[in-house]
């Protein structure tokens, strides 16, 4: 508790169930908490990663080696241990792969910041070293990044099967990721990707290899009524927000009926009301009806007996998405639309499959990938990998830069770093020298996680390096030393460049902090958990959680 002498009484600064960490136990419970987050996730990293089971307090068991969902996924209460998992999940908004990378690489520039720190380095001068070193950084990936041109297939191939591999769609990744490039393309209009124009779905039952790219969209639904037609060519599509259902009122009303024909006139009228909102969608001219709530039985009948297509509790997402394709907009009201809110295409039902697919005039290029596994939990880790291998490849054509895998990018930048770090004046040199040793992790635990030693593969890769070859990198497979980007293991410039500035961002942001001063338990938990870090590290504020989601 801080307090002051004034008059010979204490004068009470802090309360009393208030806590501080001051000075180096603060710098230290800090990186502590941040390389605990980062030694979660590493043995997750590279092809040969594994993976973790996450199971949350409803027993929803979630299996992957997806470095930004196992981090949300996890029961971590620390504030410091949150602001690195907020590194993934900028990571994941930016550049869609990499989380894992950026959340190493912070790690390790704080594992190095504290030798520098018990050498007396003051942290203003570690953070100034790690800035210049992070902007030298990016601009050697500028230079070492090779082009490459939006209609090269066979590279954004390459690029969408190394980002699948050591996930749960690496068994299929040849496949995938023709199906993937194929996807962008579709979505890629005058070098820019609109990916409001894809969408996922997923199935159960079959092989992965089984997974398709359908050009519109794909509706996991049945007709509401047997009697509809299951199909409609050229057709008016409704896409409907409202319920077709009786209208609820907004209080809870009570009526007496004296006379059974009083309640035959309630039945009569609320008859009347549906019949009417059906009607006024048959005088709209609408064929087919996608509606993202209710419809009740009677009102289904009605549609029928008209041989209008309906479908109900359709999700929100595939309601936007089928707006986008057919050129429809969704209607909120059925006593305020007409004729030109309605949608054109054709629909079509996949009995086998249980599925609707609805295409949109022939200029609309909108496509889903439907994706198969055998079980949920296959399907769920399969999306996951396609969607990272989906943005990957998107960032790829925007931006247009690739560069070698397998550790090949960390250890050639780092050679530079230290060159560079020769010219830096100043204890600035060695934060910038202990940044390039940073960025060796990545090859190191690509070479641990593969079971392979760490530090002999280290030193193979310098001596590559060192001689000229710059895309030298670790076959993880074979356990040598080779060209990686001729192998194909190939990732996008902007997702590096991106890892390291958010690394570095969230690495200077922990060293800044000296002193944390809590009103309570050093934990962002606000129950009656117990465990603070009074004064001290104390059990990591919380951070005792993590251990249950590994």
């Amino acid at each position: 508790m801080s307090q002051r002498m004034q008059q010979g009484q204490p004068m009470i600064v802090m309360s009393e169930e208030s806590q501080r960490v001051k000075d180096r136990d603060a710098q230290e419970y800090n990186i502590q908490a941040a390389r605990a987050v980062a030694e979660a996730v590493r043995s997750t990293l590279g092809p040969k990663g594994m993976d973790k089971m996450l199971v949350d307090s409803m027993g929803d068991v979630t299996i992957t080696n997806d470095g930004v969902t196992i981090l949300k996924e996890m029961d971590i209460d620390n504030p410091t241990a949150e602001m690195i998992i907020e590194v993934a999940e900028t990571q994941e908004d930016e550049a869609g792969d990499g989380t894992t990378t950026a959340v190493a690489v912070a790690g390790e520039l704080l594992k190095n910041a504290e030798d520098l720190l018990e050498q007396d380095i003051h942290p203003t001068a570690i953070i100034k070293g790690f800035h210049l070193a992070s902007q030298q950084a990016r601009e050697e990936i500028d230079d070492i990044s090779e082009d490459v041109d939006a209609d090269d297939e066979d590279l954004l191939r390459k690029v969408a099967e190394t980002s699948m591999t050591g996930k749960g769609a690496e068994l299929d990744k040849e496949h995938l990721a023709q199906i993937i490039v194929e996807a962008i393309s579709s979505v890629t209009v005058e070098g820019q990707v609109d990916m409001q124009y894809l969408n996922i779905e997923t199935q159960t039952g079959q092989s992965a290899s089984n997974s398709e790219l359908l050009k519109g969209a794909v509706i996991d639904k049945d007709p509401v009524h047997d009697n509809m037609p299951k199909s409609a060519e050229e057709a008016n599509i409704l896409l409907l927000n409202e319920a077709v259902e009786i209208e609820e009122t907004d209080v809870d009303t009570e009526v007496n009926v004296t006379d059974p024909s009083q309640l035959q006139q309630f039945l009569d009228q609320e008859e009347k009301q549906l019949k009417q909102k059906v009607q006024q969608i048959v005088d709209s001219g609408a064929d087919v009806v996608f509606c993202q709530k209710g419809i009740d039985d009677l009102a289904q009948h009605y549609l029928a007996k008209e041989g209008i297509l309906a479908v109900r509790r359709v999700k929100k997402a595939d309601v936007r998405f089928l707006r986008e394709i057919l050129g429809a907009n969704i209607v909120s009201d059925l006593d305020d639309f007409g004729p030109e809110d309605l949608g054109f295409g054709n629909v079509e039902r996949d009995d086998e499959d249980e599925l609707f697919y609805v295409k949109g005039a022939e200029n609309a290029h909108g496509v889903t990938l439907l994706l198969r596994g055998s079980t949920d939990h296959v399907v769920d880790e399969l999306e996951r990998g396609v969607s990272d291998a989906l943005d990957v490849v998107a960032q790829t054509v925007s931006d247009g830069r690739v560069v070698a895998g397998g550790g090949a990018i960390e250890v050639e930048v780092a050679d530079r770093l230290r060159s560079f770090a020769d010219g830096v004046e100043g204890r600035e040199q060695l934060a910038v020298e202990a940044f390039a040793d940073s960025l060796e992790l990545v090859p190191r635990v690509l070479a641990e996680n593969a079971g392979l030693d760490s530090i002999d593969t280290l030193v193979d890769l310098r001596a590559a390096h060192e001689g000229g070859d710059k895309r030298s990198g670790l076959n993880v497979f074979s356990g040598e030393v080779e060209d990686t980007f001729e192998s194909g293991v190939v990732e996008p410039a902007h997702s590096k460049e991106q890892a390291l500035s958010s690394a570095t961002e969230a690495a200077n942001l922990v060293l800044k902090i000296d002193d944390i001063i809590s009103a309570g338990d050093l934990s962002t938990d606000k129950g009656d958990d117990e465990g603070g870090a009074p004064g001290g590290m104390g059990g990591m504020g919380g951070m005792g959680g993590m251990g249950g989601a590994m």
